[in-house]
C-alpha cells in the first residue's frame, strides 16, 4: 500500500510542477507560485511531545520566569498557547491511556496511578492514535515512555500489539530513581552512545534520528519523556545551575525540575533544527504538552487548585496556526487523538466512539468548537500525590463541581471569579450544584465505567 501512495504521491508531484508552471506563465506571477509552493503534496507530519507530571505554568510562555525553555517558547510564539489546557485525570497512567485512545480513563478501564503488580494494561482491542493514522500511510514511531503494559505480564499491552513500526527505549517495569543515566535498569538492550548518557538526551537524539530516517514519507512520532517526574533526576551540572540562582526553593522553584526541563527543551530545540534542515516544517505539526501535570504544579503559592489535571499545551504549525495566539477554550487530553485524525484526514472509527473532540476550528482561527462540559472520574480511595481520593469533577462553562464519593460532599466554584477555587458555592448556589452533580453521574453511567483489563491469575 505503501508503494501505491508514493507512486501517487510522485504523480501529484508533477501535476503540481507542471501546474507551477502554468502559474507562472499565466499570472507573470510570483505570488501565485509562492501560493502553489506552499500547497502540501503529502499528510502533515505529525509530532507529539509528551512530558510526564509538568505543571501549567512551569514555562517561560505561561510566565515562569524561574525555568528557562527558550524553545518551548519559541513554539508558543509561533504557534498557540492554550491557556486551559486539562489531562484526562490526576493519575498518569489513566491520563496517558486517554491521550492514547481518545477515550475517558473510565471508558478505557484505566482509572489509577501505576502500582506494583496491579496487572492493569491498555488491551489491543482499543485502537490507539498511531493505528488510526495508519490508513494515511504514516510511518509511526514511539520513543520513550509507553507506561500500559502489565507489571505482572509484560507481554500484556506491549506497545508492539498496538501496530507501532518502531518503538524505541521504552520501559519494561516504572522507571524511577537511578534510572535517567546509563545503564538503564528497566530499559534492556539499550546501548549507549555515549559515556555517562543521560536519558532524557538520548530520547532527544532518537527522535531527531526518526525525522532523518523518514523524512520522505508521512510519519507520527510520539516523544515521550520520562522526565520531569519527581522520581527523575536532572543533570548534576544544571541542577547546581539552578541551585545557584536567585530564588531557587522559594515560591515553587525547583532546581531539580529546571534542569529537567531544561534538557526537554534542549530536546525541542534539536527537533526545529532537524526539520529546518529539511525544509520540513511547512508540512509538519508539533504538539506539545504533559500527560497530568503532577505533584510539581500543587505548589501552595500556585494560582490554582489544579495541579494534578491543569497542563500547558502548545501547537506549532506554521502552515496553518497563526503566530503569538492564546486559545483559552477548555480542551483535554482525549482531544488530541481526534485532532490528529482531523490533521491527517482520517476518518474516525464507528466502533470506537470518541469522548474527545477536534480543536481544528481554534487552531484554524475560524468557528469554535461546540459548546460541552468536562468530567473527571478518579475513584482512587487511597490519596495519591496528585488526588485526594475517590472524587469526581464536572466543568460546565466557569462553574466547576468536585464531587467526593466517600463523604458524598460537593464544592462548587466559578473560575470566572475565582480561578484559585477558594470561596465554595455549594450552599450558596445549591440548585446549580444539584444541577452539575446530576450531570457528572449521567456521564459516569454513560461512560460505563469498566473494570481494568487484568491478567487473569
Amino acid at each position: 500500500m505503501r508503494t501505491r501512495s508514493r507512486l501517487a504521491g510522485c504523480a501529484l508531484l508533477f501535476a503540481a510542477e507542471v501546474m507551477l508552471g502554468f502559474a507562472e506563465i499565466t499570472a507573470g506571477g510570483q505570488e501565485q507560485k509562492r501560493k502553489l509552493d506552499e500547497v502540501p503534496l503529502r499528510p502533515p507530519n505529525i509530532i507529539l511531545i509528551l512530558t510526564d507530571g509538568l505543571g501549567w505554568n512551569e514555562l517561560g510562555s505561561y510566565g515562569n520566569a524561574f525555568n528557562k525553555t527558550p524553545n518551548l517558547d519559541r513554539l508558543a510564539e509561533q504557534g498557540a498557547r492554550f491557556a486551559q489546557g486539562y489531562a484526562a485525570a490526576p493519575a498518569g497512567r489513566a491520563a496517558r491511556a486517554a491521550i492514547l485512545a481518545g477515550q475517558a480513563p473510565a471508558r478505557v478501564g484505566i482509572v489509577n496511578v501505576l502500582e506494583a503488580n496491579d496487572g492493569w494494561f491498555l488491551s489491543h482491542e482499543r485502537v490507539t492514535l498511531n493505528e488510526a493514522l495508519k490508513p494515511k500511510d504514516y510511518v509511526t514511531g514511539l520513543i520513550g515512555k509507553w507506561g500500559l503494559t502489565s507489571d505482572s505480564d509484560k507481554k500484556q499491552g506491549e506497545p508492539a500489539l498496538h501496530g507501532w513500526d518502531e518503538v524505541i527505549l521504552v520501559e519494561t517495569r516504572p522507571i524511577g530513581a537511578g534510572d535517567a543515566f546509563h545503564p538503564y535498569e528497566h530499559i534492556p538492550d539499550a546501548r549507549a552512545r555515549s559515556e555517562g548518557e543521560y536519558l532524557t538526551e538520548r530520547l532527544n537524539q532518537e527522535a531527531v534520528d526518526f525525522v532523518r530516517r523518514h523524512r520522505r514519507e508521512p510519519f507520527f512520532l510520539l516523544l515521550s519523556h520520562y522526565a520531569p517526574n519527581s522520581l527523575a533526576a536532572g543533570k548534576p551540572e544544571k541542577v547546581k545551575k539552578y541551585q545557584a540562582k536567585a530564588g531557587a526553593g522559594k515560591d515553587g522553584n525547583n532546581p531539580e525540575l529546571a534542569a529537567k526541563l531544561e534538557s526537554i527543551d534542549e530536546g525541542v530545540g534539536a527537533i526545529l533544527e532537524v526539520l529546518d534542515e529539511w525544509n520540513l516544517a511547512k508540512e509538519t505539526v508539533v504538539i506539545f504538552t504533559s500527560v497530568y501535570a503532577g505533584e510539581q504544579a500543587g505548589d501552595p503559592s500556585a494560582p490554582l487548585r489544579e495541579g494534578g489535571i491543569r497542563v500547558p499545551l502548545i501547537v506549532w504549525w506554521p502552515a496553518v496556526v497563526r503566530a503569538r495566539r492564546t486559545i483559552e477554550t477548555p480542551v483535554m487530553g482525549t482531544d488530541l487523538l481526534p485532532t490528529m485524525l482531523e490533521i491527517g484526514e482520517v476518518k474516525t472509527r464507528p466502533d470506537q466512539p470518541m469522548d474527545g473532540v477536534s480543536w481544528m476550528p481554534l487552531l484554524r482561527g475560524r468557528g469554535s468548537m461546540p459548546r460541552r462540559n468536562l468530567y473527571w472520574h478518579c475513584p482512587v480511595e487511597k490519596p495519591n500525590p496528585h488526588s485526594a481520593g475517590a472524587s469526581g469533577a464536572a466543568r460546565q462553562a466557569d462553574w466547576k463541581l468536585i464531587e467526593y464519593y466517600g463523604t458524598g460532599e460537593v464544592e462548587l466554584y466559578d473560575l470566572k471569579t475565582d480561578a484559585g477555587e477558594r470561596n465554595n458555592l455549594a450552599e450558596e448556589n445549591r440548585s446549580k450544584a444539584a444541577e452539575l452533580r446530576k450531570l457528572l453521574a449521567d456521564w459516569r453511567q454513560q461512560t460505563r465505567p469498566a473494570e481494568p483489563a487484568r491478567v487473569i491469575p
